[in-house]
């Protein structure tokens, strides 16, 4: 089975790969420092099994459990913690695999031969039972064959596009499987619905303008756009006056 070491420090890393080099059944083929460049390295590696540490600034690794579980195939997951007495109750409750730190190789054997795929609703109960943010940082989105991650805070609005949502961020746009509805739930002290079509990253919003045909648009900071998904409907124009006096 190929390993994929993911933990923010390097001695845990050293030491998983020390406790996996005269082990035959299993090969450590990389490691990353944080669950954004554990995204790429499982795109680039496959990997079989990911030694993922649950404690990660930035992308923690319960967040990026949920990026990987995107995948088609996704790798079976081992969390490495140190001790944590209602994350260890809630990964056992749940059969979830879970290393505690310091590694021992006895229990590092057992979670190996134990590893499994995780649903997501079993991270999300993780998430919580750690006390760690179940608000995403990034979302994911496929792109060919591989996840890519775009960060909430560059987004600059969410319009519906048929079965799809489609992301505009800084750095362009991406269609995503994930529901305005979920998405609006999810980020809703950052984003406001205008329209039942659209929500928009309060952060980015300049103003609302009046146009000469009666409508209301909202303006993007640094952005220039003409698009009728930016236009408020009269229904949710209260609510997003009152979000921007708010802000």
């Amino acid at each position: 089975m190929k390993v994929l070491i993911v933990d923010d420090e390097a001695p845990a890393r050293d030491r998983l790969r020390q406790l996996l080099a005269d082990d035959e059944t299993h090969e450590v083929i990389g490691e990353a420092g944080n669950g954004r460049d554990a995204i790429t390295a499982v795109n680039e590696l496959a990997p079989d099994v990911v030694l993922l540490d649950i404690r990660m600034p930035g992308l923690n690794g319960i967040e990026a459990a949920n990026h990987l579980n995107g995948l088609d195939e996704p790798p079976a997951i081992i969390f490495t913690t140190a001790y944590d007495e209602y994350a260890i109750e809630a990964f056992e409750a749940n059969a979830i695999g879970y290393v505690l730190k310091p590694v021992r190789r006895a229990r590092l054997e057992q979670a190996l031969k134990q590893a499994s795929r995780i649903s997501p609703s079993r991270i999300d109960e993780i998430a919580v039972a750690a006390q760690l943010p179940t608000q995403r940082t990034h979302l994911s989105v496929r792109v060919k064959d591989e996840l890519k991650l775009i960060p909430v805070d560059a987004i600059t609005h969410c319009v519906a596009d048929q079965k799809y949502v489609r992301l505009h961020h800084t750095d362009g746009e991406h269609l995503t499987d994930e529901s305005l509805k979920s998405l609006e739930e999810e980020f809703s002290d950052l984003f406001v619905r205008i329209h039942r079509g659209a929500i928009v990253a309060l952060k980015f919003i300049d103003g609302i303008q009046k146009l000469p045909d009666g409508k209301t648009r909202v303006n993007l900071r640094d952005i220039q756009s003409d698009d009728d998904s930016l236009i408020i409907s009269r229904r949710h124009l209260s609510t997003v006056r009152r979000r921007l006096k708010g802000r």
